[in-house]
């Protein structure tokens, strides 16, 4: 089952609280005040973790509460810290505050961790509170409550280009032919009922991830179909390919509508590269690229998953995009280089 958006409660660590203590030891005379600190409580942390792929835990165990400070004890020793909580998380997910809709943070990457709940501080024992004149303190304070907060955790799919177009438009096929995922073909709409990742493999060790997108139809934006709940995991692809079937009623008409879908839905969605894949070459036994108009893009192509013919034009179409996607994000965190 593939889980995409979660709630959870998380509760961080209370501190300890502090101690109040005096020195009683032979022939030490007034040992004066010795009441150590609480210790902090834990912190509540989301950590990625390549090895996930859902939230699907998540619906099982809705709860996490971090461990609390130990009290200060007596000869200045502090209790102990309480041991923080990890949520492991696939990298793509996005945390937010359920109740204010403050964005907390996004894990984006394997092993990168996020505090969502921050423990409480230790109280101070008796002893922090001697001065000269104040020489026998019986003052010490309560541990601070630890972070407790409702959290929405979202996943937006990672991956280098999305494959997008109405039910049926042959994206899974697609994506079982050139790389080794096996999603649900089946010849009636909406097979595809979550997204599908799939590793591209090339000669010299060259990667790629690809998206299967589920069916996007008009009015997706709006929610219509399966709409939103997945329109958003073409978010974070880098290219857009929009898939058309050969055997479509208009090219031009369905290309212009994916379009449409995708820029009321985001335009910075829409400014990414995209291209034009026709697919099910083989029902028309022709090897042409049908003539359509698509402002923008970096090209149209065609192909047949089922014939395995124009796959390595197009990937390599693909590769060369990635490459200077890539070269220009290196570019623009390189200290010194020019925007």
């Amino acid at each position: 089952m593939f889980v995409d958006r979660v709630v959870v409660r998380v509760q961080a660590g209370t501190g300890g609280s502090g101690q109040t203590s005096f020195r009683r030891e032979k022939f030490v005379p007034m040992g004066g005040p010795d009441g150590g600190d609480g210790g902090r409580g834990g912190d509540v942390i989301v950590r990625g973790d390549r090895n996930l792929a859902t939230l699907l835990d998540y619906t099982y165990r809705d709860a996490w509460t971090a461990e609390r400070g130990g009290h200060g004890e007596g000869s200045n020793r502090t209790g102990k810290s309480g041991n923080d909580v990890v949520m492991p998380v696939p990298p793509g997910t996005v945390i937010r505050n359920l109740d204010t809709g403050e964005l907390i943070g996004e894990v984006l990457n394997h092993d990168h961790e996020l505090i969502v709940a921050k423990g409480g501080r230790g109280g101070k024992g008796n002893a922090f509170f001697a001065t000269s004149t104040h020489q026998s303190p019986r003052e010490w304070q309560p541990g601070e409550e630890g972070e407790q907060r409702s959290l929405e955790m979202e996943l937006k799919l990672i991956a280098d280009v999305g494959l997008v177009g109405q039910p049926n438009a042959g994206k899974s096929t697609l994506l079982s032919v050139i790389s080794a995922a096996r999603p649900k073909i089946a010849d009636y709409p909406f097979t595809t009922l979550s997204p599908n990742l799939g590793v591209v493999p090339l000669s010299d060790h060259r990667t790629f991830v690809v998206a299967d997108i589920p069916g996007i139809i008009e009015g997706a934006h709006a929610g219509k179909g399966l709409g939103l709940q997945f329109l958003r995991h073409i978010e974070r692809t880098r290219i857009l390919a929009f898939l058309i079937p050969i055997d479509a009623e208009d090219w031009q008409t369905e290309y212009d509508g994916l379009r449409k879908e995708i820029h009321s839905y985001s335009e910075e969605l829409a400014a990414k590269p995209h291209c034009v894949v026709f697919t099910k070459m083989d029902l028309l036994g022709e090897d042409y690229v049908p003539p359509i108009e698509s402002p923008g893009a970096f090209g149209a192509f065609a192909v047949s998953a089922a014939g395995r013919s124009g796959l390595d034009t197009l990937l390599s179409a693909w590769w060369s995009q990635l490459l200077v996607l890539r070269q220009e994000g290196a570019a623009q965190v390189t200290p010194g280089a020019e925007p």
